[in-house]
């Protein structure tokens, strides 16, 4: 590949991105130090990295409640992030033996 810039021979590098697994391949010119990201390896990592990224994650303790049944609290922050209010439903649904999602019923 040439450098637009240039027009000299560009090396291809693999360069590590903080928080990704895989590298992108990208192309750099070694006399005008113009960069190029391939456009396929980009996506994967930009899409790894989304799949990581958590607005908010906290570790809660099950306690337990009356007759065999459990629960969580919810901390204060999860509380204000979401505009909880006392009586407000929830859905539940477990699609998996390790997850349980929750959903804001809006009414």
């Amino acid at each position: 590949m040439k450098c637009p810039d240039c027009n000299n021979q560009m090396k291809e590098v693999e360069v590590k991105i903080e928080g990704a697994d895989q590298k992108v391949k990208s192309y750099q010119c070694p006399s005008c130090d113009h960069v190029d990201f391939e456009p396929e390896t980009s996506k994967k990592v930009i899409a790894e990295l989304k799949a990581k990224e958590s607005p908010l994650k906290i570790k809660q303790k099950i306690v337990k409640l009356s007759q065999g049944r459990v629960g969580i609290y919810f901390n204060r922050h999860v509380v204000e992030s979401l505009n909880l209010k006392p009586g407000h439903q929830i859905a539940v649904s477990v699609p998996d033996k390790k997850h349980i999602v929750l959903s804001i019923d809006e009414k």
